[in-house]
C-alpha cells in the first residue's frame, strides 16, 4: 500500500540535484536573477517534449543565441532580429516561426507586466483549490495578439490537455527545494497540479492514484488530489522523484 512514509523515503533518496541531468530543468540553475530564470524556465519547459537528448540540444541552442541575460535579450531584440537569430530552428512540431511568435508573446508580457510572475498574478485566483483557471488565464494573457497566429508551444486554454509543460514550469518556479529553484512569489504550492505525461500517468495507474485511462487534465487533477492525501500543502512534491524511476533505472522502492 502506498503511504506517505514510502513517498518521503523516495523523495529523500532521489530529490537531489545530482539526479537532474539530463533534464531541461538543469538550464535554470545557471541564472540567479529571477527575471532571467523565468524566461529560461518558460522556454525550457515549453520545449520539453520528445527525446531528452534532442530537447537538451535544442534548448541549449536557444539560450546560446539569447546570451547571458535572456530577459535583456528579449526586451532589446526587434522582431526582425528574433527572426534572424532563430532562423532554421526546428524541434519536432515547433519551427522557427512558432518559436519567434512564442518569444514575442513573452516579450509583450514583460513590457506589459514587468515580469511573467506579475503576468500570472494578474489572472491568479487565490481562492481556488488549484491553479487550473489561473493557468488558463495566464495562457490567454500570453497569447492575446491580433495576428491570429498560433504556436505549438502554447496549449489551447479551452482544451482538455493536461497542460503538462505549463504545470511543469509552475512547479519549477513556485516550489523551492534541492531540485526546484523557485523564485516566483504570491502563488501557493498547495494549488499546483501534477505535470502529467504518459510516463507519470503510467506510474499513477500502478500506484492506484487514478483509474482514468486518458492522460488529460481531469486525470491530472485526480492524481493531484490523490497526492494531497499525503501532502496537502505541496501535492507535486513527489513528482521529480517518481519520474526518475525508469528514467535512470532506479530501484523501485515500493
Amino acid at each position: 500500500m502506498l503511504t506517505r512514509a514510502k513517498l518521503d523515503r523516495l523523495y529523500i533518496r532521489y530529490n537531489k540535484r545530482e539526479h537532474v541531468n539530463p533534464d531541461p530543468l538543469q538550464f535554470l540553475y545557471g541564472y540567479t536573477d529571477i527575471k532571467d530564470r523565468e524566461i529560461v524556465g518558460m522556454v525550457a519547459s515549453s520545449l520539453a517534449y520528445g527525446r531528452v537528448a534532442q530537447i537538451i540540444k535544442n534548448v541549449s541552442s536557444v539560450f546560446y543565441k539569447m546570451g547571458p541575460s535572456p530577459y535583456t535579450f528579449l526586451l532589446e531584440a526587434t522582431n526582425l532580429e528574433l527572426v534572424e537569430a532563430f532562423k532554421g530552428f526546428k524541434h519536432r512540431f515547433t519551427d522557427e516561426n512558432q518559436l519567434v511568435f512564442f518569444l514575442v508573446c513573452l516579450r509583450d508580457a514583460l513590457v506589459r507586466f514587468g515580469s511573467l510572475n506579475e503576468c500570472f498574478l494578474s489572472g491568479y485566483r487565490k481562492e481556488d483549490e488549484d491553479v487550473l483557471l489561473s493557468l488558463k488565464n495566464f495562457i490567454r494573457l500570453l497569447t492575446c495578439r491580433p495576428s491570429g497566429f498560433c504556436s505549438s508551444l502554447f496549449p489551447d486554454a479551452g482544451g482538455r490537455s493536461a497542460f503538462k509543460r505549463f504545470n511543469l514550469f509552475l512547479r519549477w518556479m513556485v516550489r523551492k527545494d534541492d531540485v526546484d529553484p523557485g523564485g516566483w512569489k504570491g502563488i501557493r504550492a498547495s494549488q499546483l497540479i501534477i505535470p502529467l505525461d504518459t510516463h507519470m500517468h503510467k506510474i499513477s495507474l500502478e500506484l492506484g492514484l487514478t483509474e482514468r485511462s486518458q492522460a488529460d487534465i481531469l486525470t491530472a487533477l485526480e492524481v493531484t488530489r490523490s497526492f494531497k492525501r499525503f501532502c496537502p500543502k505541496d501535492p507535486v512534491k513527489y513528482d521529480f522523484s517518481l519520474t526518475r524511476l525508469g528514467i535512470k533505472n532506479f530501484e523501485y522502492v515500493f
